[in-house]
C-alpha cells in the first residue's frame, strides 16, 4: 500500500490512497478489490457485485469471490445462480442432474420429473351418425376428458383425450328441416278423424239424394203422359138434349 493515506476520501471510503483507492470503508459498506488491467483498486459498495458474496466482521465487511461455476452465491459453498452450462441443485452447480430429476433449460435448475395427469371420463354422448341422431340404426358415441397436468420433458406422455365406440339405436325417421312447425300448424287446422268422417258421410248423402232426384226428373221426361179418361156425364149430356 502506498504510504500516502488520505482521510478525506470519496465514494464511501473511510481511508484511501491515490494509488490503491479505498483502503477501508464506512460502516455497513462492503470492501471489494476491482481489477483494472494489472492493477487492483479498492472500492466500497452497499452490496457485493455478481460473482461475489459478502462477509461481515467486526472490523471490516468484505466481498469474496464465488466458485468458478457460480454466477451468484450466498456463501462460498452455496450458489444461488449458476453460470451457463451448469444446473443449480441444492446450492451446487452441476453439469448433469441426479437420477430422478431433469434439467430445466428455462430456469437452469434440476427439477422433479412431472408426469401427465388427466381428468375422469365424461359420460358417453348420444348415439350419432354424420352429426345426426335419427335416420340410422348403427352409429357412434364418444366420451372425452381433459388434461389437468402437462408432463415435463422426461415425464410420462398424456393419454388420449377422446374415445369412440359403436352403438345401436331404435331407428326413427328424421323430421324434415323447416317443416316441423308447418306440419304442426297444418295438423291444428285439420279437423279430427271423427269430424272428417261425419263430414264425408254427409257429403255422400247429399250427393246420393241429388242423384236420385235428377234420375226421377229424367224418368219423368222420357215416359209419355197418361191421358185423362172422359167424363161420361159430360159426353152424354148433349145427346140427351137433342132427343
Amino acid at each position: 500500500v502506498h504510504p500516502n493515506v488520505s482521510q478525506g476520501c470519496q465514494g464511501g471510503c473511510a481511508t484511501c490512497s491515490d494509488y490503491n483507492g479505498c483502503l477501508s470503508c464506512k460502516p455497513r459498506l462492503f470492501f471489494v478489490l476491482e481489477r483494472i488491467g494489472m492493477k487492483q483498486i479498492g472500492v466500497c459498495l452497499s452490496s457485493c457485485p455478481s460473482g461475489y458474496y459478502g462477509t461481515r466482521y467486526p472490523d471490516i465487511n468484505k466481498c469474496a469471490k464465488c466458485k468458478a461455476d457460480c454466477d451468484t452465491c450466498f456463501t462460498k459453498n452455496f450458489c444461488t445462480k449458476c453460470k451457463s452450462g451448469f444446473y443449480l441443485y441444492s446450492g451446487k452447480c452441476l453439469e448433469k442432474c441426479p437420477d430422478g430429476l431433469e434439467a430445466n433449460n428455462h430456469t437452469m435448475e434440476c427439477t422433479s420429473i412431472v408426469h401427465c395427469e388427466a381428468s375422469e371420463w365424461s359420460p358417453w354422448s348420444p348415439c350419432t351418425k354424420k352429426g345426426k341422431t335419427c335416420g340410422f340404426k348403427r352409429g357412434n358415441e364418444i366420451r372425452v376428458r381433459e388434461i389437468v397436468q402437462h408432463p415435463s420433458a422426461k415425464g410420462n406422455p398424456c393419454p388420449a383425450t377422446s374415445e369412440s365406440r359403436k352403438c345401436i339405436v331404435q331407428r326413427k325417421r328424421c323430421q324434415k328441416e323447416g317443416k316441423g312447425k308447418k306440419n304442426r300448424e297444418e295438423k291444428r287446422k285439420k279437423p279430427n278423424k271423427d269430424e272428417s268422417k261425419e263430414t264425408r258421410q254427409e257429403s255422400k248423402g247429399r250427393a246420393a239424394r241429388r242423384q236420385n232426384r235428377e234420375q226421377r226428373e229424367n224418368n219423368s221426361k222420357t215416359q209419355p203422359k197418361k191421358r185423362k179418361a172422359p167424363n161420361k156425364e159430360q159426353d152424354l149430356a148433349p145427346a140427351d138434349t137433342a132427343h
